[in-house]
């Protein structure tokens, strides 16, 4: 079993970019300061956006069509590595470790507060870059859907630690026979 990074295309660990620039010396160096972020869009609680996402109605047309253009953007300037819309939470599960025990609760569940409705990997130079690019997001939301539109964003700078890469990955078993 080898176990792969979340997307299909690979995204380049910085300390490989960094030893490439040794061996490398021609090579841009913008990507040693880039980091990788995560967007989180949470929907609000008991909003009209949450409500339709939770039936399982698709975004309109229009916001579909302006955050297809942002992200034709980002993906241009390389800055948009990878996003995903979640299914509602009535098709998902929960598995919980508690006192040493496992269980998986079916959805939907009834006490969830924020519901995750989808998220966006980038790449940036700063923290400050990367919520800029979150500001975008959601304004283009607001252009479309207008005040009524509510919800919230987490940004988080993703590790880069070396312990954290794939080539470090614990579960490597080989299963192919000697």
């Amino acid at each position: 079993i080898l176990l792969r990074p979340l997307s299909n295309f690979e995204i380049p660990n910085r300390l490989d970019v960094e030893r490439s620039l040794v061996t490398e010396p021609n090579r841009p160096t913008k990507q040693t300061t880039n980091m990788r972020y995560m967007m989180i869009v949470k929907l609000t609680e008991d909003s009209e956006v949450r409500r339709n996402y939770e039936a399982g109605k698709p975004p309109s047309a229009e916001l579909m069509m302006a955050v297809g253009q942002l992200c034709e953007k980002m993906t241009a300037d390389a800055t948009l590595l990878g996003t995903g819309g979640l299914l509602p939470f009535a098709k998902g599960a929960r598995i919980r470790a508690t006192k040493g025990k496992l269980s998986v609760t079916d959805g939907p569940f009834i006490e969830s507060k924020e519901v995750i409705g989808g998220y966006a990997i980038l790449q940036a130079d700063s923290k400050e870059a990367a919520i800029q690019m979150g500001k975008d997001f959601l304004q283009i939301h607001l252009d479309v859907l207008g005040a009524a539109y509510e919800a919230e964003m987490e940004v988080r700078e993703m590790s880069e630690a070396p312990e954290h890469s794939p080539e470090h990955t614990v579960c490597t078993a080989n299963t192919q026979s000697a």
